[in-house]
C-alpha cells in the first residue's frame, strides 16, 4: 500500500523527512559507527543530541531562562502523579475537568492532597469548554490544572482560564507545538510526545525554576522529583535516548518550516477545510460546540453505528487509516497533527463527500 494518511490520535504521523533522516542515520550516526539506539547516554555524541534538542526546543517555543526543560520517561500518566507530588505544598489544587485525561489527573491528585473540581463539562459528555473567567479559586491552592486540548472529545482551550494569580499547570500533549504559546503564563506544562512531537515513550516538562522543590515528603520517589532530573539536565539515569533524538529532528523540521507561527497557520487551514465541509454535510455531524472545536482532533458521527463502521472500513481501503473514534464518543475521529499534510485532509474530505453521496 505504501505510506498512508494516518489520522491516529497517537502514536501518530511523523514528518516523512524526519523518518528518512532517522533511516539514513540508523546504522551509523554521524560517523560513530553505531545507532543512536546503541550508544551510551554518557557519550559525547548523545550529549550533543540532547543539548541541541533542548536548545532548539527553547528557540522554537520561546522558553525563558528561568524555566527548565526536562525530557522524562513515563508519558503523561506519570505527570498526573508527579505534578501533585511536587507542587502540592499546601496540599490543595484546583482542577478543571474537560475530558478523560483531565479527570484521570484530578483523580490521581486526590491521592496526594485535596483536589478541588473548579469546573467541569461532564454534564454534556465533555463537548464544550466551561466558562473559566470567574472560577472559585482560593489563594491556598498551589496550582490550577487544565488539559489544554482534549484528544478524545475534540475540544481545545483558545483562551486560558483566569487563575486569579495561582500558577497554571497544563497538559498540552495533543496540542504540543501546534501553535505559539506564552510560556510565562504557565508555572508548568507537560506533554507526552507521541501525538505531535515524536515516538511514544517520552514526556517533555517545562517548569519554572521556583517550583522545583527540595523539601518534598519522603514518600516521593527519587525518580519522581523534578529536582532530581533538573539537577542532572535530564541525564540522572538513562533517558529515552531514541525518542529524544527523534524529537530533536522534529524540532529542526519545525524551525526549518517557519516555526510555530507557520505551523498554526497550516493547522488552522487544515481544520477549516475539514470543519467547513462538516458544517454543510447532511450525513456527518460534529460532536463539539463550534467555538471549542480542537484544531488537532475532530470527532464526527453519522448517527448510525453500522454506517460509522462501514465508513472507517472503506476509508482504510483508501489509505485513510485510524479514523475510528474513541469508545466514549463513538463514530470517527480525525487527528490532524503537524505532520498531517493538507493533502491528507483534502483526501479525507473528498472521500467523505463520496460516501455521503452514496448513502443519501
Amino acid at each position: 500500500m505504501g505510506r498512508v494518511y494516518n489520522f491516529s490520535a497517537g502514536p501518530a504521523m511523523l514528518p516523512e523527512e524526519v523518518l528518512k533522516t532517522a533511516q539514513a542515520e540508523l546504522l551509523d550516526y554521524h560517523g560513530t559507527g553505531m545507532s543512536v539506539m546503541e550508544m551510551s547516554h554518557r557519550s559525547k555524541a548523545f550529549d550533543d543530541i540532547i543539548k541541541k534538542a533542548e536548545a532548539d526546543f527553547r528557540t522554537l517555543v520561546g522558553v525563558p531562562d528561568n524555566y527548565k526543560v526536562l525530557f522524562l520517561q513515563g508519558g503523561g500518566w506519570t505527570q498526573f502523579a508527579e505534578v501533585p507530588m511536587n507542587l502540592m505544598k499546601h496540599h490543595k489544587a484546583g482542577y478543571i475537568v474537560t475530558g478523560n485525561w483531565a479527570k484521570k489527573a484530578y483523580e490521581e491528585a486526590g491521592k496526594y492532597g485535596e483536589a478541588v473540581k473548579l469546573a467541569s463539562s461532564e454534564d454534556k459528555n465533555y463537548t464544550y469548554i466551561p466558562d473559566c473567567s470567574d472560577l472559585p479559586i482560593t489563594p491556598d491552592m498551589d496550582y490550577v490544572y487544565i488539559c489544554e486540548n482534549n484528544t478524545i472529545y475534540g475540544t481545545e482551550y483558545f483562551k486560558l482560564p483566569n487563575t486569579k494569580g495561582v500558577d497554571l499547570v497544563a497538559d498540552v500533549s495533543s496540542c504540543f507545538l501546534s501553535r505559539p504559546i506564552d510560556v510565562k503564563k504557565y508555572g508548568l506544562f507537560f506533554g507526552g510526545v507521541q501525538k505531535n512531537v515524536g515516538p511514544a515513550g517520552c514526556a517533555i516538562v517545562v517548569i519554572r525554576d521556583d517550583l522545583i522543590r527540595d523539601d518534598l515528603p519522603d514518600y516521593v520517589p527519587t525518580m519522581l522529583r523534578y529536582k532530581t532530573q533538573a539537577d542532572k539536565d535530564s541525564l540522572f539515569n538513562t533517558p529515552p535516548c531514541w525518542q529524544i533524538y527523534i524529537c530533536g529532528l522534529v524540532f529542526q523540521w519545525l524551525l526549518k518550516n517557519g516555526g510555530l507561527t507557520a505551523m498554526a497557520q497550516k493547522n488552522e487551514a487544515k481544520a477549516k477545510i475539514f470543519y467547513d465541509y462538516l458544517d454543510e454535510s447532511k450525513l456527518f455531524t460534529g460532536t463539539v460546540r463550534k467555538q471549542d472545536r480542537s484544531l488537532m482532533n475532530a470527532p464526527f458521527v453519522t448517527g448510525d453505528k453500522d454506517l460509522d463502521a462501514e465508513f472507517v472500513r472503506e476509508a482504510a481501503e483508501q489509505g485513510l487509516v485510524s479514523l475510528k473514534g474513541h469508545r466514549t464518543v463513538g463514530g470517527m475521529r480525525a487527528s490532524m497533527y503537524n505532520a498531517m499534510p493538507v493533502e491528507g485532509v483534502e483526501k479525507l474530505v473528498a472521500f467523505m463527500k463520496e460516501f455521503e453521496a452514496k448513502h443519501q
